[in-house]
Parts: C-alpha cells; sequence; structure tokens
C-alpha cells in the first residue's frame, strides 16, 4: 500500500518588497467612508513576484510562468497596462507570461489614475510608477536566479470563510454580509517549496475570502487578514509567505465590515494556524509514504515509512505544460448606457449637496456613497473592451502533479468546488482577480434577478460563470493528457 503526496519539481525563484503607499494617499475604498486621506499603516503591503520554469534548461523562455501576488484591492486596465508593459521591458518577457493577482485587500486604497484629483489623488501617480519599477526589478531578479525546487501540497479547512449573501427579513432586501446559513468552500490549500537542500523556500496559502474585515471606519494602510496570517505563518516556519486568494466572489470573513484592526489580525491568524496545520503534516519532499508490514506486538501493528520516490514518479513529478486562451462572452443585454449613468450620478450629486444645506449628514453620506457607487460604475463601463463580447482571459499552467489556474474578476466559490469535484486527483491552485476586476464578479447562474449586489454589478449575463467553468475545465483535462 502506498500514499502518494502531489508534488511538483520546477525551477523556481522569489523575490518581495514592501509597496506600502505614503500616508495621506487616497484611501476611500469605501462608499460609506466619510475619510478621503489614509492616516496611518497598520501593516506593510507587500508584493511578492515567483518564477516558475521548466526544469530543463533548454526550455524556450515563454514556457515560463511569472507570478506577481500584490496587496492590492484590483487595479484597472491602464494601470494593469502599465505594469505589465514594466515587467516585460525589465525582465525581457513577453507580458503573456505574467499573471498578476491580488490579495483583494480593502484597505489598501484604491490606487486608480481617475482619482488624482481627489484628496490624496495627487501621490497615486508617482506611488504608481515606483510600483511598477518595484515589480519589474523584482521579476527581473527572480528570473535570473531560479534554482531547482520542490514544491508539496496539502489540503486543509479553516472556517474563516462565510456566505455573504444576506436576506434580511425585517427590511425586505438582500445585504453583503454574513450569512450564517448560507453555503461556504472552507477548502485551504496549502504549499511549500523546498530548494535542492530540502531548505523551505516559502509557503504558499491559497483561499477564498474576501479581504473585507476593515470597512469604512478603518483609515489605515492594511493587507487585512492576510497581513498577519503571513507574519504568523513566516515565524513558524522562517520563509516568506504568500497568500493566493481563491473564488470568494461571495465569501467573506465571518467576521467584517469593522474599524478594529485586532480584527483582522484576529481572522489572519485563524487562517495561518489553519495553514500551519496543513503544513506540519506534509510529508518530506520525494518521498511518498508506504507500508512497511507487520511487527508482532502486544497487537499486531502495520508500520509505514516514508521511501523516495522511485524515478519514473520523480519524471512524472516534472511535467510541465502551460495554456492561456480567451473565450468571449457576451456583456449583458440590460448593461447600463455611459450617459444613462452621468445623468443618475448628477441626480445623486445634487441629492447630497441639498441633504447637507439642510443639516441632514446621515441623507447627505448615503448620497454621497450612492454617487461613488455610480462613479465606479462608470470607470468599469468606460474600461470594457470594445464590442458585443468580453474577451475573458484563462491562464493554466500544470506542474507535476499540480494545476494552477488564474481567472479574471470575482467568480463565486462554485468555480473552486465544481473543478475540484472534477478533478480529485489534482492539486488545484485557483487564483482569481488576475489582472484585475475586469468582468467584476462572476455569480452563479441562479444568482441572477434577485437583486444581490454581486449580480446588479457583474457586466456579464447568468451562465457566465458556468461558461468559465467548462472553459477551464477543458484546459485542465488538456495539460493532463
Amino acid at each position: 500500500m502506498i500514499v502518494n503526496t502531489p508534488q511538483s519539481s520546477c525551477a523556481f525563484a522569489m523575490r518581495r518588497a514592501d509597496i506600502t503607499p505614503p500616508v495621506g494617499i487616497y484611501h476611500r475604498m469605501w462608499g460609506a467612508a466619510v475619510h478621503d486621506r489614509a492616516e496611518g499603516i497598520h501593516r506593510p503591503l507587500l508584493v511578492t513576484a515567483m518564477v516558475f520554469r521548466p526544469l530543463d534548461a533548454a526550455a524556450a523562455s515563454d514556457s515560463q510562468q511569472v507570478l506577481v501576488a500584490l496587496d492590492h484591492c484590483l487595479f484597472g486596465a491602464v494601470e494593469m497596462t502599465s505594469l505589465l508593459d514594466s515587467i516585460s521591458v525589465a525582465a525581457g518577457l513577453p507580458a503573456d507570461c505574467v499573471s498578476v493577482v491580488f490579495s483583494h485587500t480593502h484597505a489598501a486604497g484604491l490606487m486608480s489614475l481617475d482619482r488624482v484629483a481627489l484628496p490624496g489623488g495627487e501621490l497615486i501617480t508617482a506611488y504608481l510608477h515606483r510600483l511598477d519599477q518595484t515589480v519589474a526589478q523584482l521579476v527581473a531578479e527572480a528570473s535570473h536566479s531560479v534554482e531547482p525546487a520542490v514544491i508539496t501540497y496539502g489540503l486543509g479547512h479553516c472556517g474563516l470563510a462565510a456566505h455573504r449573501d444576506l436576506w434580511d427579513e425585517t427590511r425586505q432586501h438582500w445585504a453583503c454580509g454574513f450569512n450564517p446559513t448560507g453555503p461556504a468552500d472552507d477548502t485551504l490549500l496549502v504549499a511549500r517549496v523546498t530548494g535542492a537542500d530540502d531548505r523551505v523556500l516559502a509557503t504558499l496559502v491559497n483561499y477564498a475570502c474576501h479581504p473585507t474585515t476593515l470597512a469604512w471606519q478603518n483609515r489605515l494602510i492594511s493587507p487585512d487578514f492576510p497581513g498577519a496570517l503571513r507574519e504568523t505563518v513566516e515565524q513558524h516556519t522562517g520563509a516568506p509567505c504568500v497568500f493566493l486568494q481563491g473564488a470568494s466572489g461571495d465569501l467573506g470573513p465571518r467576521e467584517g465590515f469593522v474599524g478594529d484592526v485586532r480584527a483582522a489580525d484576529q481572522n489572519g491568524r485563524q487562517l495561518a494556524f489553519a495553514a500551519l496545520s496543513v503544513l506540519t503534516a506534509l510529508p518530506p519532499p520525494k518521498t511518498r509514504f508506504v507500508y512497511q508490514g507487520p511487527v508482532v506486538s502486544g497487537a499486531t501493528l502495520g508500520t509505514w515509512a516514508h521511501e523516495t520516490l522511485p524515478q519514473e514518479s520523480l519524471e512524472l513529478c516534472t511535467v510541465w505544460r502551460r495554456e492561456r486562451l480567451q473565450i468571449p462572452l457576451p456583456y449583458r443585454e440590460d448593461l447600463p448606457k455611459v450617459e444613462q449613468v452621468e445623468q443618475e450620478r448628477e441626480q445623486l450629486a445634487a441629492q447630497e449637496a441639498t441633504a447637507r444645506a439642510a443639516g441632514d449628514e446621515n441623507a447627505a453620506r448615503d448620497a454621497r456613497a450612492l454617487v461613488e457607487r455610480k462613479t465606479r460604475l462608470l470607470s468599469r463601463l468606460r474600461a470594457l473592451p470594445q464590442g458585443p463580447e468580453f474577451p475573458y482571459d484563462i491562464c493554466v499552467w500544470r506542474v507535476g502533479h499540480a494545476v494552477w489556474l488564474c481567472v479574471q474578476g470575482e467568480p463565486y466559490h462554485e468555480m473552486q468546488q465544481a473543478l475540484r469535484r472534477r478533478f480529485p486527483d489534482v492539486s488545484l491552485v485557483i487564483c482569481g482577480l488576475a489582472g484585475g476586476w475586469g468582468p467584476s464578479y462572476l455569480p452563479t447562474r441562479d444568482t441572477y434577478g434577485q437583486g444581490i449586489y454581486q449580480e446588479s454589478v457583474a457586466v456579464l449575463p447568468a451562465g457566465s460563470l458556468e461558461r468559465v467553468i467548462e472553459a477551464a475545465a477543458q484546459c485542465i483535462e488538456r495539460s493532463l493528457a
């Protein structure tokens, strides 16, 4: 009897930097916030550049995969293009080889060039320029520093994430908040990266949960719960820990939407301890657990031992396949027009001004939040690719027994559940928000028509998530062939 643990053998390198914005930069991520500028720092924001490459030194340069994990909520198309262009020039890599994923912290500030005229916005352009340079340099350094590595994968569970489509029975409307009876995927995937001498190079934590512990009351720059997650894991491993956001469109922390940073740290430690439990149980790299036979004692005992993988199994760990494709998804037919949204925004701005003049601060605050909602909708609409369809990007790369998947927007957690049901024997690392927000949310088909927030801001129609899941599944099948 043999128990095998999923593993990948590849060339790997990682570089990390602090990318914390300056205090005073534009920070208003929440419509309900009454402040504009960041007033302090809770924990630093980080960027991690990882390079994955086949062990075959003669492999073509475009066969490698760069994964940049960024402590921000999201970037728009303009900001993302600038970042990718900087990476391509500095590292000499085609942009097609690079996937940028976001932790999705809502406490980092909204780093968008359409905010430069607002208080604190005058700091955004210079900050993004420095960020582009920093990330490009990290990728270039990592590309020239790869070493043989083994990635060992383990699955666990964590109860941090909860369903966040809540029906408010009293007020008869949907709220985006903790739903104690709703379904939630608690699956936690942990990957340990070890070097040739078995030293731990990194720990990767892939989990689906919105970093929305800190909300409109918070005025500090923060990575939210990924900050304490990383700190706690790193204290135990002595190696960098990277958080990779999963398919979390309908998942958020049980305790969230608060201003107390201690709650974010508590959430991060909860996830960290669950990850450490998985990490502690992982076997040594390049081994399998093999039954050794009985030993007669007070009882007849069955003994097991870790044995080095045979050559055939070691070769399977090195299999490398990579595919990137775009699938055309039609826009929803009821997508609002820019002109219509502009008129609605003007009306709400007038309501805010009237409320302020009357001294009604509550009404003014609500109107200001609705103005912000329309402003963000305008930004999304103006950034959408022209034509009747959205070119939805999927990147899949297989390394040994694992398949990594990067997808755009915020898919509901059904994506990762469906794919893991379909491929139960494959370690799937599933990253949402690859390349920014793009098409925004991808809710399940039956979510549409209920008035839920995520469906109301989605730019793609019902059935889009299901189409993406099927396309991703076909990519995974090709990678496993």
